[in-house]
């Protein structure tokens, strides 16, 4: 592997890894399509034995450059998690499992979130350390990977269509439950108070009375500092986020988590089946982006550090150089790219990638079926 090749597919798995697009489906299409000595990637990607393909040790060093790079851009989030983790420990062990269950139910959102993303990751871990190896070789190859990235984009396009018809269902059985319009930027389910003026003066939403602004929704203002290139408001977000998020039931969680499986497939995006998962189970696409990268990142540094012993064999012995490249290069893109994500679903919507998916995945198609 050149020091080229190297870099190139560090940057698309930077990207795709976090975009709702597969990198797992990129880094056998686009080889692929590159063909010549890029077709030899293509080539190791479903090799039998993992330990004696460079091309796999690389991935899969490309995969911690990933999860740091997530682990990074949250971490004040996941100081906050892990410290809800640890505080409920000691409250737990004491009690019966009966009462463990309803403690987990009343926990704060820390406690919960954390319990949540663990109940969460526990169905992929299995099936991945279970079937990683066959999917690969059935399905790491260009004709199945562009069949697949079709799929995934009729995945994406299935849940904005979904999301939609429950917007405009729970939106106008709340104006006729209350006689009064609910504003664009409610909630789903939210419903409109009248003032003693006549007005609407609140929307309330089940779980929280918001005060109607004058000129619309805006970002949380805060007094804190800005850390590591987060906004101090972006960070009063995420706290937002995350209390919507613990809201959800441990059994849509598992849902949505165990939705990562498919991901296991070359063409079937990660981050995209759980954002997908997470609008099915009624998050909004800011909050579904937010989950999906939480519970990404265990799972991707897992994936990573269970396979950095094939690194230190035969199959990474003539790539160190180009793991040290292609690690720095992934880090910074799938930096920049979470970066990018999180600002783009607090507005816009999974629709872009799905027809990107569709277009790629209907060429590829045509080229290699």
């Amino acid at each position: 592997m050149t020091y080229l090749q190297a870099f190139v597919i560090a940057l698309v798995q930077g990207v795709t890894e976090l975009f709702p697009v597969s990198s797992l489906g990129h880094s056998v299409l686009i080889p692929a399509w590159l063909g010549g000595s890029w077709q030899t990637l293509v080539t190791q990607s479903s090799q039998q034995s993992s330990e004696s393909s460079f091309y796999l040790a690389y991935i899969v060093a490309l995969h911690c450059a990933t999860a740091l790079a997530l682990a990074w851009f949250f971490r004040a989030d996941w100081i906050r998690i892990i410290r809800g983790l640890f505080r409920s420990l000691p409250a737990s062990a004491r009690l019966s499992l009966h009462d463990r269950r309803l403690r987990l139910d009343v926990a704060d959102k820390d406690e919960r979130l954390a319990w949540m993303i663990i109940f969460a990751t526990i169905p992929v871990g299995l099936t991945g350390v279970a079937l990683e190896h066959t999917f690969r070789v059935l399905f790491a190859k260009p004709a199945a990977a562009a069949v697949l990235l079709f799929i995934n984009g009729l995945i994406l396009l299935g849940a904005e269509a979904m999301r939609r018809s429950a917007v405009r269902r729970n939106r106008a059985d709340a104006r006729v439950e209350a006689g009064h319009p609910v504003p664009a930027f409610a909630p789903p389910g939210a419903h409109a108070t009248t003032a003693a003026g006549g007005g609407p003066a609140q929307v309330c939403t089940g779980d929280a009375t918001i005060p109607m602004p004058a000129v619309g929704p805006g970002r949380p203002t805060s007094h804190r500092r800005p850390s590591g290139g987060r906004a101090a408001a972006d960070i009063d977000a995420a706290e937002q986020s995350d209390a919507r998020i613990a809201r959800l039931s441990y059994a849509s969680g598992i849902w949505i988590g165990a939705s990562q499986i498919l991901a296991l497939l070359a063409g079937i995006s990660r981050s995209g089946v759980t954002m997908a998962g997470g609008l099915w189970r009624g998050l909004d696409h800011e909050d579904a982006a937010r989950f999906a990268f939480l519970l990404a990142t265990p799972v991707i540094l897992a994936a990573g550090v269970l396979k950095v012993p094939s690194l230190l064999g035969p199959a990474g012995a003539h790539i160190h150089g180009q793991v040290i490249l292609g690690v720095i290069v992934c880090g910074i893109a799938a930096y920049l790219s979470v970066r990018f994500l999180v600002r783009w679903f607090q507005t816009r919507t999974l629709t872009p990638f799905a027809i990107y998916c569709l277009v790629f995945g209907a060429l590829s198609i045509l080229r290699f079926l």
